[in-house]
């Protein structure tokens, strides 16, 4: 067992007001079925719990990027390997979410526009059938039902505004899941500080299950939850699971050096890292948040400072989230049990303060471009 792993294991962190504790790095599974075949995702997860991980996060709407073929095809693998490991599910957190009104996902409840209380029964009964599980210890709604500022928006326009079901009746239809046992405890996640706030005044107020947890994107070029979702979070006792620590591979480093954007028409060199990269291989991953020239620019910056000192891009951004006190868990992705270990021997890894501030000289000046 090295350090990382023991120390991974013997700090677990309670998630908000839950009985959840779960480890400080999460596996995140949404490669698993497209980038990652059945085998190597066993393979995967196999390391990941041997390294002491305990807490697994995936969704109905897995694998990405979303396709009618592989809807469900996360949870159908994470169920496949359930079963072939016995015992290993009482071991692990499982987190899984429902997705929100449709976003050109006309195969997801027929592109329905509104996430009514009937959605969220069935799309938690298939995932618990898809996963082969009695019970999700964290269930989530993967984006908000109502109009907010998500996925790179930068602002909220009230003109969008429509009739939806209310934060109230999404509530309670997974309060009922709750007394039923099918879910243990709730989440969110890509909300904002109103919809955090909300959710938790409604809970304490009607006597439903209090959200534990938001997961949202946090990384150096993507820092939104430090502009009011922490003090959120810190008053209303919500933990933040981080996803996306690495921008989508862009904190990595590996596009730095390609002299051509994954966005570019030629694209990096066939068969280097790049190449595979998500942003690279997926023509609806350019059109994310991580491939805005800015953003892109942002992350070479970063890239550039950690090898100013002595650390490697992706060490440095994992880092960075690691020893945040805003963040519970931080998820990594990874297609690879390489990647898996580099990851997670990135643990204890620790930044000086003189690190610490030039990271905050790069933000003031070029601020969340991957918002």
């Amino acid at each position: 067992m090295t350090a990382a792993t023991s120390s991974i294991r013997d700090r677990r962190v309670a998630l908000g007001t839950s009985d959840l504790r779960v480890t400080p790095i999460c596996l995140g599974t949404m490669t698993f079925g497209e980038q990652v075949d059945e085998a190597t995702a066993f393979g995967i997860l196999d390391r990941a719990v041997e390294r002491g991980i305990d807490f697994i996060d995936t969704a109905e709407m897995y694998s990405v990027p979303a396709r009618r073929e592989t809807f469900g095809a996360t949870e159908t693998i994470l169920g496949r390997w359930f079963a072939a490991r016995p015992g290993v599910r009482q071991r692990v957190v499982l987190a899984t979410k429902v997705a929100g009104p449709s976003r050109n996902m006309d195969w997801i409840r027929d592109g329905a526009s509104d996430l009514r209380p009937e959605h969220i029964r069935q799309a938690c009964e298939a995932s618990l059938v898809r996963l082969k599980t009695d019970v999700i210890d964290l269930y989530q709604i993967h984006w908000p039902n109502r109009n907010a500022p998500i996925f790179g928006g930068i602002y909220f326009d009230p003109a969008k505004d429509r009739e939806q079901t209310s934060i109230l009746l999404q509530l309670e239809a997974l309060g009922a899941l709750v007394r039923e046992g099918k879910v243990r405890h709730v989440g969110l996640s890509n909300e904002t500080p109103w919809g955090v706030c909300e959710f938790v005044r409604l809970a304490e107020q009607h006597g439903l299950p209090r959200v534990a947890t938001v997961q949202n994107a946090y990384a150096l070029n993507c820092r939104t939850p430090d502009n009011g979702l922490d003090e959120t979070m810190h008053r209303a006792r919500v933990s933040l699971i981080a996803y996306s620590p690495l921008a989508f591979g862009a904190l990595t480093g590996k596009y730095d050096d390609t002299g051509v954007d994954p966005a570019a028409a030629q694209g990096p060199k066939a068969g280097s890292d790049a190449a595979e990269g998500r942003l690279a291989k997926f023509d609806s991953m350019r059109q994310q948040r991580w491939c805005r020239p800015e953003a892109l620019q942002a992350a070479r910056r970063y890239n550039a400072l950690a090898r100013e000192h002595g650390l490697s891009p992706a060490r440095m951004a994992l880092a960075f989230c690691y020893t945040s006190w805003r963040v519970a868990s931080t998820i990594i992705g990874v297609t690879s049990r390489a990647q898996l270990d580099d990851n997670l021997d990135a643990w204890g890894t620790t930044l000086s303060p003189e690190l610490l501030k030039a990271i905050d000289a790069i933000r003031w000046e070029l601020r969340d471009p991957a918002q």
